[in-house]
């Protein structure tokens, strides 16, 4: 088996769940974490984007989570974390994109608010993903997204409900009380020992936090999408 080395960072939600896929997979891999504050200088030659994470397998160097993760299941086929199916498949990677595209934008959107007005449409934006995935995606007879085993859809929601506290701390918005499907999803998942293996304390993340929500974080994330 060729060597495995994943490029990280501890606070970072994406190099999160690539920790969690290869955890779930029993793959061993060296970690090398990255200070997102002072970036090795020749950092871009592993990362072309300037962010974590990456892996490199043997000779394939590889990024962005979701792709990344997705190569995992590939590559590491047991235990298998996608459907086999196509429909079933396409319907995972749906879910993805949902928590790339939209849950991810507004949990950072209302992070980096200053306008109390602002604030309040992204508070609204956020509670209607929260809501969108208590009605659509968590059924109340499974514990898991996709059924009765955990997959790269859980892996890719979970690691922003771990940093929900920076959202209750900063902006006043804990994870909606009409959410209890979604509540139970996140409790069924920190007893998982996958997840249990890289949870931090929450106290962490409002720490990590605290410059998004004074708008004087300067990490690649936040610079993009102060851009939209």
């Amino acid at each position: 088996m060729p060597s495995v080395t994943l490029y990280s960072s501890n606070r970072c939600p994406y190099a999160h769940r690539t920790r969690l896929t290869l955890t779930a997979k029993g793959v061993e891999f060296e970690r090398v974490e990255i200070d997102l504050d002072n970036k090795p200088d020749n950092f871009h030659e592993i990362s072309p984007y300037g962010k974590v994470p990456v892996l490199v397998v043997g000779s394939d160097r590889i990024w962005e989570s979701a792709i990344i993760n997705e190569y995992i299941d590939e590559v590491f086929p047991n235990p298998p974390l996608l459907p086999t199916l196509p429909g079933e498949r396409a319907i995972a990677r749906i879910w993805i994109d949902f928590v790339n595209t939209k849950l991810t934008t507004a949990f950072y959107k209302l992070l980096l608010a200053q306008n109390p007005a602002h604030q309040d449409q992204w508070r609204e934006e956020l509670h209607h993903h929260c809501r969108f995935l208590e009605t659509e995606a968590l059924q109340p007879d499974q514990p898991y997204i996709l059924g009765d085993t955990l997959s790269l859809v859980d892996i890719s929601v979970y690691p922003w409900l771990e940093r929900w506290s920076a959202i209750a701390a900063h902006r006043q918005f804990p994870l909606p009380d009409d959410c209890p499907r979604l509540q139970r999803w996140f409790h069924t998942l920190q007893q998982n020992p996958t997840i249990q293996t890289w949870q931090n304390d929450p106290a962490q993340y409002v720490e990590d936090y605290r410059r998004y929500a004074n708008n004087t974080a300067t990490s690649t994330t936040a610079q993009e999408l102060r851009q939209t």
